[in-house]
């Protein structure tokens, strides 16, 4: 008597599971086809188009607007030999450096870093403090710097002098007003990151003799490198592409003492409407901003190596 047998998988070469797997798996992505939809027409589609058109000629006017063409690494070619970019390159540098490397991580840390041990009422008026300034609006703010900073502002008044502080220290003040706006965050990072490092580590490190800076320095800030490497990263990032601020105070001026390279690109774009250079400036600002990341997420790795 023959005892029939169902075909083996590796016979008949069907995986295991495998229509029934295919199906579940379409069952869970189903329910996330609108959202991947949406993703894909508003957020992937602008990007792909704006990286077509850095390699076109397109404007908002004239010719080139209805008959666009192809040009290559053209936009690319004039884009580093414009004084005017590498001018606005090196002015977003010292930018970034000067009110996120710096101000706002340093400040940051020191902030969180006076806060520990502290009392409940002190932490939430500090803390209520510099994240008003954090989640103001950005126009609201620089409206603050001015009227600080004008030269029948706060400062001037307080000094007793008279100074455009505006027209001659424009980079100094944006990078003040960038630290005194964005410091929130870099500060609730380091209060979260601070408030994992045990206490009783730190109590040993005191009561073997290590000073205050010691412990800073071979205790606290080894066991929040994740932490500090994270925080450079993210504010790099927000502040390489900083628009409204910069904008609404000083206009990119006097002249081009100001001009960052998202002044820069809008300039072009939306104000000599060359779209096709705007947007082979803006494609550049992805590709560096990208650089950036992967260097910060690079030295992650090493430490935790």
């Amino acid at each position: 008597m023959t005892v029939a047998t169902a075909p083996s998988p590796l016979v008949t070469g069907t995986p295991p599971g495998g229509p029934s797997r295919r199906r579940r798996v379409l069952r869970r992505l189903l329910p996330l086809g609108p959202a991947l939809v949406l993703l894909a027409l508003f957020l992937a589609g602008p990007i792909l188009w704006s990286v077509y058109i850095a390699f076109t000629n397109e404007t908002l006017t004239g010719s080139a607007s209805v008959n666009s063409r192809f040009v290559g690494l053209d936009n690319f070619v004039r884009l580093f030999g414009d004084p005017n970019f590498i001018n606005s390159f090196l002015l977003t540098f010292v930018f970034v450096v000067g009110s996120a490397v710096i101000g706002q991580n340093t400040l940051g840390l020191i902030i969180a870093l006076l806060q520990r041990g502290r009392g409940r009422v002190t932490r939430s008026v500090v803390n209520g403090v510099v994240i008003a300034a954090w989640v103001m609006p950005e126009i609201v703010a620089a409206a603050c710097w001015y009227s600080f900073l004008a030269e029948d502002g706060t400062l001037n008044t307080v000094l007793g002098i008279s100074q455009e502080w505006l027209y001659t220290a424009p980079m100094v003040a944006v990078i003040l007003a960038n630290i005194w706006r964005g410091t929130a965050f870099s500060m609730l990072v380091y209060s979260a990151a601070l408030s994992e490092v045990p206490a009783d580590l730190v109590e040993a490190a005191a009561v073997d003799g290590a000073g205050p800076a010691r412990r800073l320095l071979h205790i606290t800030l080894p066991l929040i490198r994740r932490s500090i490497m994270a925080n450079l990263m993210l504010i790099t990032l927000q502040t390489l592409a900083s628009f409204g601020l910069i904008y609404a105070l000083t206009g990119g001026g006097p002249g081009t003492a100001s001009q960052t390279t998202p002044l820069y690109m809008y300039e072009q774009a939306f104000r000599y409407f060359e779209i096709g250079y705007g947007s082979a400036i803006a494609l550049v600002m992805l590709v560096i901003g990208a650089l950036f990341s992967l260097i910060y997420l690079r030295l992650i790795k090493v430490e935790d190596a």
